[in-house]
């Protein structure tokens, strides 16, 4: 006679990752303003700046060439960064980081699920931005290195700004998380070299805004992509010290209740 025995017990992590991963994923596709700062925001600005002359790039490439690289660095900020502190905000508001506390699921595990599903998203924005720009007639200019460095640019900058959402979402309440969020997001679109060329801020300014990890995500991915560089050191290290901050104080200062 066979006998079953129960054998209660927490799902692998990894299996439990996976799940917190896919519905993170699918509440983030089914929220229409998450889609709109994520997807719709990014393409139309490349559409409307790449085909119409709204601004004199004077950059020494076409505007296209310029804009997609931007593009790609204002994706990663609208999901790593903009996306994530809005939507982990208001998860600590609702007490829905509380209970997940109580689950088997680890902080750890949370925070590779929300990583999972930030690189989730961006793989389908950057698919559809490289589609988009490809359509409308972007060419790129880039050595073999950059099927490597690109990428670590691109993980480097979400590492970066993911820890600065974490520490938005953590220290500050939903509602000041929501605009302070917003505010950043559009101060980085107009300073950070996604759209206009640093060159038409003053000479002043510009070290300063190629130190923002906008700035450096963008000339990095800008350098490799259409210039042939190998790997932009000075862009990669600046990025390397956002997400080392970032990451540092998130984990000292997030406040899960």
């Amino acid at each position: 006679m066979t006998v079953f025995t129960p054998a209660p017990g927490a799902a692998p992590l990894r299996r439990m990752i996976a799940a917190q991963a896919r519905l993170e994923t699918r509440t983030l596709l089914r929220n229409g303003e998450q889609l709109l700062l994520t997807l719709v925001i990014p393409l139309l600005l490349l559409a409307a700046f790449g085909l119409e002359p709204l601004v004199n790039f004077d950059a020494g490439m076409s505007r296209i060439d310029f804009l997609t690289p931007g593009i790609i660095a204002l994706a990663v900020m609208s999901t790593a960064f903009t996306s994530q502190a809005i939507a982990t905000g208001f998860e600590r508001r609702y007490g829905v980081l509380k209970r997940l506390g109580a689950t088997p699921l680890s902080r750890t595990g949370l925070i590779a699920a929300k990583t999972a599903t930030v690189i989730a998203v961006e793989l389908l924005q950057g698919a559809l931005i490289l589609l988009v720009a490809l359509a409308i007639g972007w060419r790129p200019d880039a050595s073999p290195a950059a099927v490597a460095v690109a990428p670590l640019l691109i993980l480097l900058g979400t590492a970066a700004f993911s820890g600065l959402a974490l520490l938005m979402a953590g220290t500050l309440r939903a509602e000041a998380t929501l605009a302070g969020a917003n505010l950043v997001y559009v101060v980085l679109l107009g300073v950070g070299g996604v759209v206009f060329p640093l060159t038409k801020f003053p000479a002043g300014a510009r070290p300063v805004l190629e130190l923002l990890p906008t700035g450096a995500l963008s000339a990095g991915l800008r350098d490799v992509l259409q210039q042939g560089g190998a790997f932009p050191a000075g862009n990669a290290i600046t990025l390397a010290v956002w997400a080392a901050a970032a990451i540092t104080l998130a984990a000292r200062m997030f406040r899960w209740e």
